[in-house]
Parts: structure tokens; sequence; C-alpha cells
């Protein structure tokens, strides 16, 4: 039997039950209250404790077969890279490598969680703004499938260290096509003033340039335009841009096998009407489908956003007219993006009879030391008292991936429901791990120290 809930008392968002109604793998139940797939969240919380976060596998596995087939109706030669930035757990990884998926690093330590997670070099594209000439080495060594350069220096760095090592280093020029993506400024990543991408104008000849360099082999290029982007107008846009920049390199004599297309495809984390996978793939096969290219995409949010829930207690509320605050167990430490981008997610109550009460605005906040410390202002929800849980909605990317242990907290375990099943993947760490590999020197401990 599903519950149905009262919408808030702010008619521009969605009750409870239109935000569960759109995530499949939620409901509201009379008598479990919300559930994951076929888990009470309750219960992992009673076994558990809160805050944790608690993904889907099941949902990952589907949006992931979701995204893989309407590229394949699309009639495209496509490959899917996971953004390990988005979610890093080992879990994660090898559920996305059991999917034949590769993975988009941007840091030794990514590429490092890849393939321990099972998630082959040859797969795995490596991209970010600063990497060390000691992480390209590594990357070198390690085989990647795809280097994506981000700078006429940095490719004279790995040209020098592919030669000195000998070997040859698969590479794609980053483009920055100043295309606006549309969304918030903080993720925003392919126009001109951004830190990303070579200059659109400089392409061409620094693609040649790398042609004609020993140990580097350029397969193509590479373009990424921002996250959380819910029109399909800025990827037409920057898909026709690096279509006509094949083009021309093509015309000059130079191979172009294969094209990265970033990520950013947005969702759904309020009332935004986020595209379907489809949509993304016509854009795809109408710009560069007529080209006998490879695609690369690199989802990280679609895929792992909507599977995660943040799950916390309430601490206490506190009246403060003319506001209420429900102070949760949970903080910014937990989950950042609305301290830092102001970014809306829905809060659900867990039990059956708080998801069905009468509602009331509230600020939701956590117990960190900072003003910023806020996860809704004016929120429609019921009275609820010490003790009662709620689910903070779509935290499966960018929540314990983001996560530090600032005020001395811990971060929060983490569990993945599959079916009937729930396994903690990372427990929640003693108080004492918090300063494990902190070291005093002596001459605070009254001993002698290196001269």
């Amino acid at each position: 039997m599903t519950a149905t809930a009262p919408r808030p008392a702010d008619a521009g968002d969605p009750s409870f039950t239109e935000l569960v109604a759109a995530r499949p793998h939620l409901a509201l139940h009379a008598q479990d209250g919300l559930t994951m797939d076929e888990v009470p969240l309750a219960a992992i919380a009673d076994a558990v404790g809160t805050p944790c976060f608690v993904y889907s596998a099941a949902t990952i596995r589907r949006r992931y077969a979701a995204l893989a087939g309407a590229l394949e109706r699309a009639g495209l030669d496509a490959r899917i890279h996971y953004a390990v930035k988005a979610n890093d757990h080992l879990a994660v990884l090898a559920l996305i490598a059991r999917e034949g998926g590769g993975a988009d690093v941007v840091s030794v330590g990514e590429l490092a969680r890849a393939v321990e997670g099972g998630i082959p070099p040859a797969r795995i594209v490596y991209s970010g703004v600063g990497k060390t000439e000691a992480e390209l080495g590594e990357a070198l060594a390690r085989g990647v499938g795809q280097i994506n350069v981000e700078s006429a220096e940095e490719l004279d760095m790995i040209a020098a260290l592919a030669a000195a090592g000998g070997w040859r280093a698969r590479v794609a020029l980053r483009v920055n096509p100043d295309v606006d993506a549309g969304t918030h400024p903080k993720i925003t990543t392919g126009l001109a003033e951004n830190k990303f991408g070579i200059p659109y104008a400089e392409a061409g000849a620094l693609y040649a340039h790398a042609a004609r360099l020993p140990g580097i082999e350029p397969v193509g290029v590479a373009v990424h335009i921002g996250s959380q982007i819910t029109a399909m107008a800025p990827f037409r846009a920057a898909y026709g841009r690096i279509a006509e920049l094949v083009r021309g390199l093509r015309g000059a004599g130079l191979p172009v096998e294969r094209v990265d297309c970033g990520g950013g495809l947005g969702i759904t984390y309020r009332d935004e009407i986020a595209p379907a996978p489809e949509a993304l793939a016509g854009v795809l096969e109408r710009t560069l489908g007529g080209l006998g290219l490879r695609l690369i995409v690199e989802p990280g949010r679609w895929l792992v956003a909507p599977a995660g829930v943040l799950l916390a207690s309430v601490v206490l509320v506190k009246a403060a007219a003319p506001r209420r605050f429900v102070v949760l167990d949970a903080g910014m430490n937990d989950l950042l993006r609305p301290a830092l981008y102001d970014a809306w997610h829905g809060i659900v109550p867990l039990a059956a009879a708080d998801a069905v009460a009468p509602v009331s605005p509230a600020e939701v906040v956590g117990p960190v030391c900072e003003s910023a410390d806020v996860f809704a202002r004016a929120r429609g929800l019921p009275v609820l008292a010490p003790g009662a849980r709620v689910a903070i909605l779509d935290a499966g990317a960018y929540g314990a991936v983001m996560s530090s242990t600032y005020n001395a907290r811990p971060p929060a375990a983490q569990v993945m429901v599959e079916g009937t099943r729930w396994h903690v993947i990372r427990p929640r760490p003693p108080l004492a791990a918090l300063w494990r590999d902190e070291i005093v020197p002596p001459f605070l401990t009254g001993g002698t120290g290196r001269g």
C-alpha cells in the first residue's frame, strides 16, 4: 500500500508524493515509510545510524542501460566512460566495470581507484587541467586509453615524458568552444573565460603540431562545456563547432578517429525538465553522426545522483519566531552542494506518518558551526520530533565524494542496496580515526627530534 502526502506549504515545491513518484526506486509505503527498491530506509538507519548515504545499485544499472540503449538506437559508435569525480566509491566503480563501462578520471588517485574497481587502463580517459609530470608519467606507464590535453604546455610535457619512457601517448585535444552551457557559473567549463581547454581558434595548429611530435599519437578532440545542463541547445552549439573542427583537420590531411563529447547531462532535482538520453543521442547523431567517428560520452551526475540519498536524523527543532529551525545530524561537511551552489535537494520524511502529516515552512540546517550550513529554506515539512528521520534526495553524486571532516565530524557511513538486500560499503569510522595519521613532534611531548 502506498501512502499519499499533502503538497508542501510553498506550492512551488513538489510534494513528497511527487518527489518520490519521479524516482522509480523510491516508494512511500503506509507501514514501512520511505523505501529504496525493496528495503525500508528506516531499517538501514536503525542498523547503521545517521548520517548515512544509501545507493541503489539497480538504479545505476538501469540508467547506464538506458543511456547505452539510446546511443545504440541512434546508430552511434559510442562508448560510456563514467566520470569518476561524481562518486568514486569502489562499489560504484565495480558496478560500472561490470556493465562494460570505462572511466573518465581527473587525478592519479581517480586513475588508481578506477583500476582497483576493475576498469582496465585501456578504457580510461585521463582529463584535468593541472596534471603533474608525475601523474602523466603514471598514466603513460599504466597505458591509459587516452589523455585529454588541456594546453600546448601540457602537450610538450607529455611529449617529453613519452620520449624519455619509450611510450606512445594517445592524446585528444580538449577544445574550449566558447559556448555558454546555461548552467550554474561554478559548473560551467566551456566559456573562453574558464580555465579549461585549448582556445578553439588555436586547436587546428596545435593538432598539427601534435601529429609531428615523436611519441604522440593524436586520436581526436574532446569537449566538455559544463554540468547539470537541461537544454539541448548548448550541446548542439558545442558539437556543431567540434564537427567543423574535425572536417577542417581532416581536410588538412590529419587523422581524427574519435571525439570525446564530455558529460553534463542534467537531472531533475526540483522541477527541472531533464532531457532523456534519447535527446542527447539525437543531438550527437545530427552533429557528429555522419563523420565516421567513435564517440565517447562521460556521464557522472546523470548516472549516479538519482540513485543516492543521504539519511539524517532530527537533533532538535528550534522555535525562533518567525522561523522554525529543523536541526539535522547531517551537515554541509556531508553534503556540500546546498552551501556551495545554493543547490536544491528534495527532503522526504522516512516515517509513513510524517510523510502524510500537515506541513509548514521550516529552515532545514545542520550542526556545523557555519551560517552556510543550510539544506533548505522555507521548506514544507511536518512537525518532526527529535529522532525523526529524513532522506535528502539525489545525493548519489557530489555527496560523499566532496565531504570532509570539518568540525571533527567523522565521514558518513555508506550503504548499497540490491533488491531486498543491503550492504555497508563504508562503515562510519571511529573518532580516533580522525587523528590516526597525525604526528605530534617530539618538542611538544618532551622528547628529542631531528637537529
